[in-house]
């Protein structure tokens, strides 16, 4: 098992729940199971629960309580805030999750011009609400978004939550997931700034305010909530340890000819991209899974799709660097001698599926 978590490293795409919090979730699946909005002893209980996780969110986002709305995650969250603007009023970065690009694409918003990672303001029509991630989860950039006069800002915050020092200053809206820092799948939140204004996402009850109704995942919450406050007591540590790791892969990867390092001053260490010329992304990923180690070509939410990425696309990067595109994200459970052997492990793998082509 602890090879397993050592090996591992795809966190971008989701994070083994640690062992703190999923002591802390284990009560609320067991018996203390009550509703949270229920009026007896049980149902307090839970309530108490939920809304000491809701102010462990808002402690490591630095906003108040009542400006935290749980929802299912950060898909749900970004789609319920660009849902509250008419579609050609908003614009997005073309670096953003898909949760953010299809419902863009839906709603007929706009895509924001860019000349590498930096993303400029929009001409022509008036914007009410611009949205920009603000670390890219595919090569670990971080992104400005433009200040647009009279425009809300929204930010999905997923890949920095809990491992980079958070600034919502300028942020009107914020989407975050639990799962990417150590949480159970399936919770996430939604920042508004003052606590809206927002048009309900769902009906059928008050849960959140009256904004989102549906019995609350309790036990989920929970984790999220206590993931939370281990990442701001350890966000330190957790950042030095990401760094040097990365730095003990690059080295490994010294040797192997001809590869990209797609992001050169990430300002994220736990996420780096790699191309490696005259190799297809997602056989390198097969080879080195065979040898027990996980990796991804892209982000989890498009991994299956035959289309190219479109973050390295947008950056102008050719065909051929986009293919031979691999994603390493570093996290809980992976040591030095485990990123060691996975820098070997795909230098191996690289040889071979060139060896192939010949």
């Amino acid at each position: 098992m602890l090879e397993a978590a050592a090996n591992y490293f795809d966190h971008a795409a989701t994070s083994p729940v640690l062992p703190e919090v999923f002591t802390e979730m284990l009560p609320y699946l067991s018996e203390d199971f009550g509703n949270a909005n229920s009026l007896h002893s049980w149902g307090q209980r839970a309530r108490a629960a939920v809304e000491l996780a809701r102010s462990r969110v808002a402690s490591l986002l630095g906003c108040f309580p009542e400006e935290v709305f749980f929802t299912s995650g950060a898909t749900e969250a970004n789609n319920w805030v660009m849902r509250q603007f008419e579609g050609p009023k908003i614009a997005y970065s073309p670096f953003e999750h898909s949760s953010v690009l299809e419902t863009g694409r839906a709603l007929g918003a706009r895509v924001l011009p860019n000349v590498g990672y930096v993303v400029s303001a929009p001409g022509g029509s008036t914007t009410a609400l611009v949205s920009v991630m603000t670390v890219n989860n595919e090569t670990g950039a971080e992104l400005e978004a433009p200040k647009i006069p009279g425009a809300l800002c929204h930010r999905d915050v997923t890949q920095q939550l809990g491992k980079l020092p958070l600034d919502l200053t300028d942020t009107d809206f914020a989407s975050m997931s639990a799962h990417k820092l150590g949480g159970p799948k399936g919770v996430g939140a939604l920042y508004a700034r003052g606590g809206g204004p927002l048009e309900p996402l769902l009906f059928g009850g008050e849960h959140e305010g009256g904004y989102r109704a549906g019995t609350l995942n309790v036990a989920g919450i929970v984790g999220f909530g206590a993931a939370c406050a281990l990442a701001s007591d350890e966000m330190v540590e957790r950042l030095e340890r990401a760094k040097r790791l990365r730095g003990i892969l690059l080295q490994a990867l010294h040797k192997v000819p001809d590869w990209l390092e797609n992001c050169h001053n990430a300002n994220s260490p736990y996420v780096l991209s790699v191309s490696f010329l005259g190799i297809q992304g997602e056989s390198l990923v097969v080879e080195v899974d065979a040898k027990g180690f996980a990796v991804s070509s892209g982000a989890a939410c498009s991994s299956r799709s035959t289309e190219p990425s479109h973050v390295l696309t947008a950056l102008g990067y050719s065909p051929e660097r986009v293919r031979g595109t691999v994603r390493i994200s570093l996290g809980p459970g992976n040591t030095a001698e485990s990123t060691w052997a996975l820098g070997k492990a795909l230098e191996s793998a690289a040889a071979k599926l060139r060896a192939l082509a010949k």
